[in-house]
């Protein structure tokens, strides 16, 4: 059972090779936050769905830490429903370098010590809303756990550009499949607390 539980997770979980180890991070105490991007409608693997694979995986995050939750949204989305135009506009807004304009923001951000960045895997990057976000905060001093759902593409780059676009220490990354984010919440939620523990939650 310990070997069958084992592969689940390997499956599931794919770990980055940044330096950041649990051992080097007391996370207990810190102020934490969950940030997030997700998408519903139609999805590859899935079809259409009404909550989007990220979300899930954000919100499990978000229990399972105390965390504060904040979901990155367009002040004018766009984005198509049908998953091929999808894919288009993604690829399109990557090859621009585009900044969509997103609305609120997270309060007292200078005050959180850890943030979860949760993205799905477009074109193996994150979707440049994200980097909206990113732009417009100041992350020195920061922690940073990227996790990524994905259809098997896993983490790609991300925790790097992550890395690239805030100087702060990434930790080791999740990446979950988004049928199992849908459809297997028990596989998923395993997926997540492993990583969690190791992390040092």
């Amino acid at each position: 059972m310990k070997k069958l539980l084992s592969i689940i997770l390997c499956g599931l979980a794919l770990f980055s090779s940044n330096k950041t180890t649990a051992e080097e991070m007391k996370m207990t105490g810190k102020k934490t936050l969950v940030v997030y991007f997700s998408k519903t409608g139609e999805q590859y693997g899935v079809g259409n769905i009404k909550e989007g694979n990220t979300a899930i995986i954000a919100k499990m995050i978000a229990e399972k830490t105390k965390a504060d939750l904040f979901e990155i949204k367009l002040e004018n989305d766009t984005y198509p429903t049908a998953y091929k135009a999808l894919t288009e506009a993604a690829l399109a807004e990557k090859k621009a370098n585009a900044r969509p304009k997103i609305v609120g923001d997270v309060t007292n951000f200078a005050d959180y010590d850890v943030i979860f960045i949760g993205s799905p895997n477009w074109w193996a990057d994150m979707p440049m809303p994200l980097y909206t976000f990113i732009e417009a905060h100041d992350w020195s001093g920061k922690t940073i756990a990227p996790f990524v759902t994905h259809e098997g593409s896993g983490l790609s780059s991300i925790p790097d550009k992550i890395k690239e676009a805030t100087n702060a220490d990434v930790l080791k990354g999740l990446a979950v499949y988004g049928h199992v984010a849908q459809n297997e919440r028990d596989k998923a939620n395993e997926a997540v607390m492993a990583w969690l523990k190791k992390l040092g939650f």
